[in-house]
């Protein structure tokens, strides 16, 4: 059932996905409504080979594959499904009342033909979240599944044609070639991956004007205040530590990538830290393990840096065999070594005291602008600097990572951390044109739009544009009487 197109045979089938586009039948409501059903079909019959997949290519655990990848799904496509007609519903929207008799609606069309390339550390929820909201946008697909998850990639090259489309909604398989041959057909593109892929993806993309929409990682600072209560530091510490160790072993977009702390809260800090990773990780297993030899030691030689070493306070091993990393808290490494300037993608966390937490502010912006900044605190007034002060793709107050499960706000970076925004509405309108659609009669006909020109029409125009209508109509009124004793 899989998709493996040999080379020069992808353009063809791309042809063959616009065709059925063309025919129209993807524009269809219950077209739409019955691939978002199949969708939800697979999610749940298929649960126990999805946990499989997840386990071989990651060592996921299947209560962390369902948190994060199948239940956060299928609650998104099941609001999809539920709201998909209002959605596709054109909108009515205000005009001014010089154009009367006149109405205007904005008309949500599909694209045409959207090509996703997901990622391979959410490879379930980063290829069919966006899957859903594409077909409900009305749109044919082309997804292609990352080739370094390769039993999910398999997974979903034979299960989608069997509870979807298989004329409109197609999986390819491959690696960077085939990525580079996809990009060289023409359909809206939603690229989930690191910022050197990203560039070549605009570049390919500028060929056709294609529009592209990047979801990219950066470095997600966690800012944490002194807290009112244990309990609070308590709760804090879980949801830090849930944000970082237990979302695929830190190899997350929207993993905290490192700590601000005043330096007098930090030796509390980590040792609620270590505390409560010896609760929480009790057995290997619940804890993903690293992607491949590849990141096991890019990860490991940012721990090897003398200085770096030198900084560690928890954790440090590592198995090459079982690609596994401890869980490393690194304190205050060195603001020029790598673990602090590139996107860490992994279970290693620095932590860099400061001397007030207000000092944060001028520190995140002076670096580039991460996919989500985080912030443990009680203080209000701190909050709105944070907000009004920085800029990122979102911001969250005593949590970390769950704004990616809500449907009702967007999810997107900015700058360096990507564009495009997505989930819930927000992924159908990012595969939808809003279309305007004016309707005005030929009733009414006001003469002071055309040439020639003089100080009246000026006068005249001048009133419409302030929505002075009292005045026009004087004018109007006063034009007449004067042409009647004319």
């Amino acid at each position: 059932m899989e998709e493996k197109p040999q080379h020069g045979s992808l353009g063809g089938l791309v042809a063959g996905v616009r065709e059925e586009y063309e025919s129209g039948r993807t524009k269809e409501l219950e077209w739409r409504k019955a691939q978002l059903g199949g969708l939800i079909r697979m999610i749940t019959e298929e649960e126990d080979a999805i946990f499989d997949a997840l386990h071989d290519d990651l060592g996921k655990h299947r209560v962390e594959s369902f948190r994060d990848e199948l239940g956060v799904l299928a609650k998104s496509v099941r609001n999809t499904l539920q709201n998909l007609k209002k959605w596709a519903s054109p909108e009515k929207v205000d005009v001014p009342l010089i154009s009367f008799p006149c109405n205007a609606r904005v008309v949500p069309e599909p694209i045409g033909v959207v090509l996703i390339f997901s990622c391979w550390n959410l490879p379930i929820g980063l290829a069919l979240e966006p899957l859903s909201g594409a077909i409900a946008a009305g749109n044919a697909v082309v997804l292609k599944p990352s080739e370094f998850a390769p039993s999910t990639a398999a997974f979903l090259a034979a299960n989608i044609p069997k509870y979807l489309d298989a004329k409109a909604v197609k999986v390819v398989q491959g690696g960077a070639e085939l990525g580079e041959e996809l990009m060289s057909t023409d359909g809206q593109v939603l690229f989930t991956g690191n910022a050197r892929v990203g560039r070549i993806i605009m570049t390919k993309a500028a060929k056709h004007l294609t529009p592209v929409a990047l979801e990219l990682g950066s470095k997600c600072p966690c800012i944490v205040d002194c807290l009112d209560s244990k309990r609070e530091c308590q709760v804090a510490v879980n949801r830090i530590i849930g944000a970082k160790w237990s979302t695929c072993a830190g190899q997350a977009c929207v993993a905290i990538d490192y700590i601000l702390v005043e330096e007098q809260f930090a030796p509390f800090l980590i040792e609620l830290l270590k505390s409560t990773l010896k609760r929480f990780f009790t057995e290997p297993e619940y804890m993903a393990r690293i992607l491949n030899e590849k990141h096991f030691h890019r990860l490991t030689n940012l721990i090897e840096d003398d200085q770096v070493k030198s900084s560690i306070v928890h954790g440090g091993n590592a198995d090459p065999k079982t690609l596994w990393i401890e869980p490393t808290i690194v304190l205050n490494p060195p603001l020029d070594s790598d673990i602090m300037m590139e996107e860490i993608f992994g279970p290693l966390l620095p932590i860099i005291t400061v001397k007030k937490t207000e000092d944060c502010i001028a520190f995140l912006k002076s670096k580039p602008k991460p996919l989500a900044i985080y912030a443990f605190t009680n203080n209000e007034k701190l909050k709105q600097r944070i907000v009004a002060e920085t800029s990122s793709g979102s911001v969250l107050f005593n949590d970390a990572i769950v704004q990616y499960g809500l449907d009702s706000v967007p999810f997107g970076g900015i700058g360096e951390s990507g564009f495009g925004q997505y989930h819930g509405k927000y992924t159908f309108e990012l595969f939808s044109h809003r279309k305007a659609v004016v309707r005005r009669s030929l009733l009414v006909e006001f003469m002071f739009r055309y040439p020639p020109w003089d100080e009246y029409k000026m006068g005249m125009l001048r009133r419409v544009f302030r929505f002075d209508y009292v005045s026009l109509v004087l004018a109007l009124l006063a034009f007449w009487l004067l042409g009647i004793r004319r």
